[in-house]
């Protein structure tokens, strides 16, 4: 029997698919710095050990934690659940440093244990049926992919006693695609094998973040350059005056291409050229939703109501199938440390750039644990 702690209010969204494992998993436990709201959770979820120091919660009969505390506390949590032989599943993104990340490789490296940063959007049911097509060759060598993350998190800068929160820092107290990993995340999934080589971040001007004595962007634009040749463009945006737009993804390949929905009743598309009778000359968009039979994984076409309700377009609940994946049966993470700092990367590297006018910044290589002396940032 597998135990775990959640790290975190925020972590109660993995439950489901933990609790779909029942016979083989257990919550065993839930840690929050205010205790009530660890009191109410575990009488709610029947966790039978509640927590208020996460260092304590380690000490306890439990195999593996899910960390979804603040960015912050990311890395030093997850290493010291490594430390004391526990596997990791954390809350994206990896950390908030660059230092951050390579500690956290040396870590994971030297434990032996499993770690998986839950990055969920790449779990959305379309994100996975146009990697089932990739995979397939449908959509050629892809060069091209877009990721946009449009979401105001403007109201969740206090708390209800009036204090600030820790989003004031570490996500609009900084410069640059601070979130970069759920419009990224998905898009990687594309280029699977690729890596990206190099960042460069614009940003829109501050105009609301002015108003509100802030230090982000208003908007950013990241590009990727792909070790490939490939480019994937980011927008990010966390505080303008507009409808969210979470998640919009789109793919070019030598062969074809993918439209995420904008709304007010647009359908995820695509165009293949393998498609019977089109005109290379005036080619036609198609839903994507007919190739759902064919190229939508086998575990989608299968869940329960429930597990699809689960959060994030059941993305909550597809990703703890992987994460005990990698714990049962030693399959590799689904986005594993390297990934994981890599995409984090792309936020750090991209507030260097903004703040050198859209500068290029090359990307470390974070495999295979390099020396001190390849660990490095080339402005």
């Amino acid at each position: 029997m597998l135990k775990v702690g959640l790290a975190g209010a925020r972590a109660q969204s993995t439950l489901k698919g933990f609790q779909a494992r029942s016979g083989e998993v257990e919550v065993a436990a839930i840690c929050d710095l205010n205790e009530d709201i660890a009191k109410n959770a575990a009488a709610k979820n029947k966790i039978p050990k509640k927590f208020r120091i996460f260092e304590d919660m380690l000490e306890a009969d439990i195999d593996a934690v899910v960390i979804a505390t603040p960015m912050q506390c990311h890395v030093p949590q997850a290493m010291a659940a490594l430390e004391a032989g526990k596997h990791v599943l954390s809350e994206v993104t990896a950390g908030v440093t660059m230092d951050e990340l390579w500690w956290l490789v040396e870590a994971v490296e030297k434990s032996g244990k499993v770690y998986m940063m839950a990055e969920n959007y790449k779990y959305i049911p379309e994100n996975q049926v146009i990697a089932a097509m990739v995979r397939a060759g449908l959509f050629g060598k892809p060069y091209f992919g877009e990721g946009e993350y449009l979401h105001s998190v403007t109201d969740r800068l206090r708390y209800s006693d009036g204090k600030k929160t820790w989003r004031n820092y570490w996500q609009l107290g900084t410069r640059g695609c601070f979130y970069p990993t759920h419009s990224l995340g998905p898009v990687m999934q594309w280029f699977a094998g690729d890596r990206i080589e190099a960042v460069s971040c614009f940003s829109a001007g501050q105009n609301r973040a002015a108003e509100l004595g802030l230090r982000q962007d208003d908007t950013t634009v990241t590009l990727c350059r792909m070790k490939s040749g490939g480019l994937i463009k980011l927008r990010v945006d966390c505080m303008s005056k507009r409808p969210h737009n979470l998640h919009y993804y789109s793919l070019q390949g030598t062969k074809g291409c993918y439209e995420a929905p904008r709304g007010l009743g647009d359908k995820a598309k695509i165009w293949l050229d393998s498609m019977p009778g089109e005109d290379e000359h005036n080619p036609k968009w198609h839903p994507l939703e007919d190739y759902y039979g064919e190229f939508m994984p086998e575990r989608y076409q299968n869940a329960t109501e429930d597990q699809k309700a689960a959060g994030h377009w059941g993305g909550d609940f597809f990703l703890i199938d992987d994460f005990l994946a990698s714990v049962f049966d030693g399959k590799k993470p689904a986005v594993d440390v390297y990934d994981a700092c890599e995409w984090t990367a792309v936020g750090l590297l991209s507030a260097l750039s903004v703040t050198n006018g859209g500068r290029e910044i090359e990307m470390p290589v974070f495999r295979n644990n390099p020396p001190l002396g390849k660990q490095v940032t080339r402005i």
